[in-house]
């Protein structure tokens, strides 16, 4: 298996860049640890660490819209990783859209510029 360094971070996590394998558009970034690392190479799905719940997540394992790992790069300190994927129901962002890079900076304001995909409430119920 591959070894990456998880001993950098105090937690064992790692940067995970998210890019659609096709457009080459980031989707999001999120973190990894050495289990969902295998996780990944496992099951061909994008799987992370969450740091707000503390615990594997399987990305679309609430929304069905999951990661399928088209190709996997990784830096040249062995600790930083890029998937290219395809991204199932065609939103990364737990807000709707596309990419969870939705916002540009615009002077002093954020504009959204793309659309969205799905309404969060109707598929998270918050």
């Amino acid at each position: 298996m591959i070894e990456l360094d998880f001993s950098k971070d105090e937690l064992g996590l790692l940067p995970a860049i998210v890019q659609d394998h096709a457009t080459g558009d980031v989707l999001m970034l999120a973190y990894i640890n050495k289990l969902a690392w295998e996780k990944t190479l496992e099951t061909g799905k994008a799987h992370y660490w969450s740091r707000s719940r503390n615990k594997l997540w399987l990305k679309g394992e609430s929304s069905g819209h999951v990661q399928i790992i088209k190709d996997i790069y990784v830096d040249c300190d062995n600790d930083t990783v890029i998937y290219k994927v395809e991204q199932l129901g065609g939103a990364a962002c737990h807000k709707g859209y596309p990419s969870c890079f939705f916002r540009r900076v615009d002077g002093e304001k954020l504009e959204i510029v793309q659309e969205i995909v799905f309404d969060p409430e109707k598929v998270y119920g918050k």
